[in-house]
């Protein structure tokens, strides 16, 4: 499937992917020229930050994108992906929400990899109230997990 995509700002690289077989495309950190020059930015311990990638993309109807970790970011920088979903009615800017999760400060360059983009199919469904001793009347599971939560299959 071929994505339309726009460049908000001149140096912008475009989602590329590292291997064919991927699922994900990386996205890269494009600031807004300041003065000529770009800038770095500085991510501090349990700071939150929102960066732009210089990019907008048009998401077909009836699918997302949704901003994934790179591995690499999060498992040595402890840089993780926040708000995730780019809806096909959204026609702004890509921004990543990014969290240090470390206890480092990190500092990310322009055009260096802060996540990866992966496009998903989405089922439309709507909502409907009914009372609560009718709601599994025709459960589709097999399963006889009922309401048990974390742990209730016996993983510890």
């Amino acid at each position: 499937m071929l994505l339309k995509i726009a460049r908000t700002h001149e140096n912008a690289k475009l989602p590329a992917r590292a291997n064919p077989s991927d699922a994900g495309a990386d996205i890269f950190f494009c600031p807004k020229q300041a003065d000529g020059a770009f800038d770095s930015i500085r991510i501090d311990p349990g700071v939150s930050v929102v960066l732009p990638t210089g990019i907008k993309v048009e998401v077909p109807h009836g699918y997302m994108l949704e901003v994934k970790n790179k591995s690499g970011v999060a498992s040595k920088r402890s840089l993780v992906v926040g708000a995730c979903v780019i809806d096909s009615g959204y026609s702004g800017e890509v921004f990543v929400n990014l969290h240090n999760i470390g206890n480092m400060p990190q500092s990310i360059t322009p055009g260096q990899k802060i996540a990866q983009l992966v496009l998903i199919p989405v089922v439309q469904w709507r909502s409907f109230l009914v009372e609560e001793n009718k709601l599994y009347v025709d459960q589709l599971t097999i399963s006889n997990r009922g309401d048990g939560a974390l742990g209730s299959t016996g993983d510890t």
